[in-house]
């Protein structure tokens, strides 16, 4: 009897550890029917040749694809956005270089009028000058006025002055600087601008005689000039200008005087090449479109005019510093003036101020992206290639069904 209740007890734990195996084998049976992925027996399986080339096709493509999805990872985006320009009471700094092959440096003069009344004439304080030959080589450079440049520190004898340290020249009726004294012939000759004169008799001043002012004039009027640095504007419409004759205001209005330079540069040809133009600081980004623009007249007396939109730009680097600059649109003109005094011949550039900033932020793609993408690509062409390796199959399954049911036939 003992036994019989050993056996009993035995049995009883047979079954549980049967109905423990039983219930781990449902679950995982419960389990695969969760697996999207199903696999046919190998038995079942049928590789053909076309479908070993659409299989090679697709590696090819796959590759392809995602090297080009690797290269768009690692390359800088660029993304833009455009907002209202909210600065106020802002500079701009202009920088240039230009070459007048046919226009000598003396001739030169650069102002600069914007809409808020505001007159720069004749600016030299920030500009460079260089005298250029017939030929175009440079004979020399300096800052300021040009063509009047000394090898040596001018003295008192060669600025038009005597050996006495004293000695105070006349102005001749011409408005005094903070010294009371002129000089030099430029001295005169600003004086004579302050009084809204036109300095037209150089050869009746003293200073001017003893520096030789006619001669030199003589000397240089077939020459070129090129012209670089910059000049600093109020960021409102205005234009700024390359004209012939020194400028001055006279009774409310802007004034060229050429009568001191005689006929040199009579024909006024003012051919020129803009090497570079920027309005704000350089930057490599923005591709400014007058740089390196040439424009040759064929006659004298031509006037060339330049409107150009000026785009407030803001570049944000990956590391998040910025910088600010401007980008620009041009519209260009030029007009035969025809005889002379029908205008006046020169290079003018009209700039307008647009109210829109434009925001240039760099960006890169973070690698989850890449990630993502590569997964697109390679399930998608996966997909792609296998619909058209059912239909090429199933295709020719049944072209061969009709040829065989024709043979039969």
């Amino acid at each position: 009897m003992n036994g019989g209740l050993h056996k009993r007890n035995v049995g009883s734990r047979s079954y549980g550890e049967l109905g423990s195996d039983s219930g781990d084998q449902s679950i995982f049976k419960a389990l695969k029917e969760f697996d999207a992925y199903a696999k046919p027996l190998d038995d079942f399986r049928v590789k053909t040749n076309t479908g070993a080339f659409v299989s090679l096709a697709s590696y090819f493509v796959i590759f392809i694809l995602l090297l080009s999805e690797f290269t768009d990872w690692r390359t800088m985006q660029v993304n833009p956005s455009l907002d209202v320009d909210i600065a106020r009471k802002e500079k701009m700094e202009i920088n240039m270089n230009v070459t007048f092959p046919k226009i000598p440096c003396f001739l030169l003069s650069i102002d600069v009028m914007d809409v808020s009344g505001e007159h720069q004439n004749d600016v030299d304080h920030s500009m460079m000058k260089s005298r250029l030959s017939p030929t175009g080589q440079h004979i020399e450079a300096e800052k300021g006025v040009i063509g009047e440049k000394h090898e040596n520190p001018p003295t008192a004898t060669t600025a038009g002055a005597v050996a006495d340290p004293n000695y105070c020249g006349d102005c001749y009726g011409g408005v005094k600087p903070s010294n009371g004294c002129c000089n030099t012939c430029e001295d005169v000759r600003k004086a004579y601008t302050e009084k809204g004169w036109s300095f037209d008799k150089p050869e009746g001043i003293a200073q001017c005689v003893k520096e030789g002012w006619s001669d030199k004039i003589k000397e240089q009027e077939n020459e070129g000039c090129n012209i670089s640095g910059h000049i600093e504007v109020n960021k409102v419409a205005g234009n700024f200008h390359f004209a012939p004759g020194k400028s001055f205001q006279q009774g409310g209005m802007h004034v060229h005087d050429l009568a001191a330079f005689g006929r040199a540069g009579a024909q006024y040809d003012f051919s020129h090449t803009i090497h570079s133009l920027s309005f704000g600081p350089y930057a490599s980004e923005v591709k400014n479109p007058l740089d390196d623009h040439s424009k040759k007249a064929s006659k004298g007396h031509y006037m060339y005019q330049y409107f150009i939109k000026v785009v407030s730009t803001k570049l944000v680097y990956l590391n998040g510093t910025g910088f600010n600059t401007n980008q620009i649109a041009v519209t260009e003109h030029e007009r035969d003036l025809g005889l002379p005094g029908s205008g006046l011949p020169g290079v003018f550039f009209n700039f307008d101020i647009s109210p829109m900033l434009v925001t240039y932020t760099q960006y890169k793609k973070p690698f989850s992206h890449f990630l993502t993408d590569v997964c697109a690509v390679v399930g998608g062409v996966f997909t792609v290639a296998g619909i058209i390796d059912s239909l090429i199959y199933t295709a020719e399954k049944n072209l061969k069904r009709k040829v065989d049911l024709g043979k039969a036939s």
